[in-house]
């Protein structure tokens, strides 16, 4: 803990505690470290809905903490739509806790050296690079979620952290401080100490990817693959991946710009001198293809490898496409990244509402206050005969943010029309990063 987030220690720190193993031995640790340091726990659950048990597992938890002195609460998920459940239910599980957690800057969560095994083996069987077998970080930072409202009282029971149900836009900082442990060590622990913990019969369960992984790597042990061993490369791989982000940061700064317009207003694309992007190796241009992709459709993930792939052969031999969301054009001297209309065409925004048009764009003017914000479009573009000689091409400026009246174009700062400033860029939920920095983190 003193790794991850001394000297200065939160005065309030929470915890995501299932009832698993893992993650009971964790708010046992925690309640020994914090008593000493006079730090406050607060505990969440979250109830996926997914087994009937999970309920049951979730009171356990609550029990625990009240002998222990700890506040906690249990967040319900209710599931929308299809699609691939286990990554539905993780990010559920970080958008109800950042609705939850108040003021609160800081989440734990158990996850232990096995977990960075199973990962890395099941990154490794769908063919991923140095990124994807890299060890998941000690701390990572989670952006805010997009739905700030308050948790309904029928999805949550028990306490509210300090600043109520209101969330910071800024996120928050997950903690994995039992990277370097073992499950059976964290198990033995609890054991000794005739804790309490539930075994959820899904992590046995071979209709997922990663109950098979868990299966397979008890065989792998016996030609030495042990957790021990695939945990060390994992992190051999992060240090590589540091090395190959500075290069693609270095690289950034010698051929890009970020797109601007009239009066100096950012457009939110991206731009590679072509001559420079062309010469440069495979995995850098692959690299900064990927994060573009990434940071211009304010995307959590970034573009699959085969798809990646494709468009940046495309785009080496003279061409384009589209993907992620986004448009790469190679134009007479630059490659340039930009939303694709197709993504954008049918948002919707009022002036001065809170949020982000589009999860990127702040939107303000006190005369426009309740007009309608949409993306320029062609019928923008033929409003404005008279375009500055900074403005951006056609085919990027037609998913640029514009203030409406009816059918009236009122403003679109890039093309220097109404007073400006109307649209402030806030790429990756708000925090106002330069691409440069995005590069370092991502």
């Amino acid at each position: 803990m003193g790794a991850a987030l001394g000297p200065d220690f939160p005065g309030d720190i929470a915890l995501a505690v299932s009832g698993g193993g893992d993650s009971m031995a964790m708010l046992t640790l925690a309640h020994n470290w914090a008593h000493r340091w006079g730090v406050r726990l607060w505990v969440v659950t979250v109830d996926h809905g997914l087994r009937p048990e999970a309920a049951d597992e979730a009171r356990m938890v609550a029990s625990e903490c009240a002998l222990l002195g700890h506040p906690h609460a249990t967040l319900r998920w209710h599931r929308e739509g299809a699609g691939n459940l286990m990554e539905a239910a993780r990010n559920a599980r970080l958008s109800l806790i950042d609705r939850w957690r108040g003021g609160l800057g800081h989440v734990l969560m158990a996850h232990t050296r096995d977990d960075v095994a199973e990962t890395f083996l099941m990154r490794l069987a769908r063919g991923s690079g140095v990124d994807g077998l890299s060890a998941m970080a000690a701390t990572r930072r989670i952006e805010g979620a997009s739905d700030k409202s308050p948790l309904p009282e029928r999805d949550r029971d028990g306490a509210l952290p300090p600043g109520g149900a209101d969330t910071d836009a800024e996120g928050f900082t997950l903690v994995r401080p039992c990277l370097d442990m073992g499950r059976e060590e964290l198990r033995h622990y609890l054991r000794t100490l005739k804790g309490r913990w539930v075994d959820d019969p899904s992590n046995d369960d071979p209709g997922f990817d990663r109950a098979r992984i868990r299966h397979s790597l008890r065989h792998l042990a016996e030609v030495g693959l042990t957790a021990e061993t695939l945990s060390a490369t994992a992190h051999r791989m992060t240090r590589a991946r540091e090395a190959l982000r500075l290069r693609a940061r270095e690289a950034w700064q010698r051929m890009g710009t970020e797109g601007a317009g009239a009066g100096g207003a950012r457009t939110g694309d991206l731009l590679f001198a072509r001559e420079l992007f062309e010469d440069l190796d495979r995995d850098t241009a692959m690299r900064l293809l990927a994060a573009a992709l990434q940071y211009v459709a304010s995307a959590i993930h970034r573009p699959r490898a085969e798809a990646l792939e494709n468009l940046l052969d495309r785009l080496l031999g003279g061409g384009g496409g589209t993907l992620h969301g986004c448009e790469a054009r190679m134009e007479r001297d630059a490659l340039r990244i930009f939303r694709e209309l197709k993504s954008v065409d049918q948002h919707r925004a009022v002036v001065g509402a809170p949020g982000l048009w589009d999860r990127r764009w702040r939107i303000f003017h006190p005369d426009f206050n309740g007009m309608e914000v949409r993306a320029l479009g062609e019928d923008g573009w033929r409003q404005v005969p008279d375009r500055p000689a900074v403005a951006p091409p056609h085919h990027a400026a037609r998913s640029l943010p514009a203030i409406w009246d009816g059918a009236a174009l009122v403003a679109c700062d890039a093309l220097d029309v109404g007073p400006g400033q109307t649209a402030t860029l806030c790429p990756m939920s708000g925090r106002g990063d330069g691409f440069d920095r995005f590069l370092l983190s991502h």
